[in-house]
């Protein structure tokens, strides 16, 4: 049961990324482009109905998926990049290291991550890249909370002593010893971060600081068409579903991967 829900999750996952990757060649219109009648009913001409401006709702979408799946994945990578190696640097050098990189941590931590967000985009503008930025540092603080602990134990190992005994430098550390051994806990976390991310850019352009008009991603087309529901169209929840699908396979791959390395854990 748990490898159908798996494999499902897997090929929900990459019919929705193979969507946003070749979003030009199916969407049947230009997103821009108005096409029908404001809020118009699903029809032949429009199969998911038309926004508040008349344009295609599926050509919104299969765009909208684009930005959504784009932005959680950039922001997951640059975080991962930078979280991981802080929390590997901050448990190999220890000390002052450490004590400070921790502080840092809480310091960003301590504030609210929305509050945080909305505070950095009033004060830099909203663009895509202050967007990922901001995002970016949140989720590596995440991360470094994550991993820092795990990386931890993984120093205290023997065979960690062993290489430094034999004079190893710090990359054979990091990369040969440590990240190995903690690749099923940043595979999780990793998983959970595009989740959360994808959640988190939909908040942000739902409010209006996310990805501006006339582009728009899954939350920011909820938040155009939210009108739509007051006069009896169901136009807002299509770019909804899809924000819960990613979700949702996300969200069973992560738990899939979790329950693996689990389950080879107690048999070790």
């Amino acid at each position: 049961m748990r490898n159908f829900g798996f494999i499902a999750a897997v090929i929900c996952f990459a019919l929705l990324v193979l969507a946003a990757i070749f979003a030009p060649l199916l969407a049947p219109y230009s997103p821009s482009e108005p096409v029908h009648m404001a809020y118009a009913a699903p029809d032949k001409k429009a199969l998911l109905g038309a926004d508040s401006l008349g344009r295609d709702m599926l050509s919104r979408i299969l765009f909208g998926l684009r930005y959504t799946l784009g932005i959680a994945l950039s922001v997951s990578i640059l975080a991962a990049g930078v979280g991981v190696t802080l929390a590997f640097l901050a448990a190999f050098r220890k000390g002052w290291t450490d004590l400070l990189l921790g502080r840092l941590v809480d310091a960003v931590m301590s504030v609210p991550q929305i509050i945080f967000a909305l505070v950095v985009l009033a004060v830099a503008g909203v663009s895509l890249p202050v967007l990922i930025l901001t995002m970016a540092v949140l989720e590596a603080t995440l991360f470094y909370r994550v991993i820092r602990p795990v990386a931890g134990d993984i120093v205290a190992m023997d065979y960690v002593e062993v290489a430094r005994l034999r004079g190893e430098g710090i990359g054979w550390y990091l990369f040969r010893e440590i990240l190995p051994n903690a690749a099923p806990t940043l595979i999780a976390e990793f998983g959970i971060r595009i989740a959360y991310a994808v959640l988190f850019i939909s908040g942000l352009s739902f409010l209006g600081v996310g990805v501006q008009p006339p582009d728009a991603d899954l939350g920011g087309l909820v938040r155009e068409n939210a009108l739509a529901i007051s006069v009896g169209q169901l136009s807002p929840l299509a770019p909804a579903v899809c924000i819960a699908l990613i979700t949702l396979s996300v969200n069973g791959i992560v738990d899939w991967f979790i329950h693996k390395y689990s389950v080879r854990g107690e048999l070790g």
